[in-house]
């Protein structure tokens, strides 16, 4: 009855970029596309990979941890699991 409000997004994932340690070396990958590929049962399209892309948005903290808005929620079997940064948009 007395607990502050909290929200929650689901959507939104903490990422931790390898070799990014502070708040300003996150800057550059702001705006870049993440995938987190994953093998499916059934083929779709010819391939069992799947993909969900996602956008990083903004910084989490000073230690460089960013937080990624995806097009949908990541199943929680990807805690921990590997995440594709791809190197565009490009900022420059």
């Amino acid at each position: 009855m007395f607990r502050s409000k909290s929200n929650q997004y689901p959507n939104t994932s903490l990422i931790q970029i390898e070799g990014v340690n502070s708040k300003e070396e996150v800057a550059w990958y702001c705006g870049k596309r993440m995938a987190y590929i994953y093998k499916a049962k059934v083929k779709k399209n010819g391939s069992h990979y799947r993909c969900i892309w996602g956008k990083v948005t903004r910084a989490h903290g000073n230690s460089g941890i960013v937080r990624a808005k995806f097009k949908s929620n990541l199943p929680p079997k990807s805690m921990g699991a590997r995440v594709r940064v791809f190197m565009y948009p490009s900022n420059i």
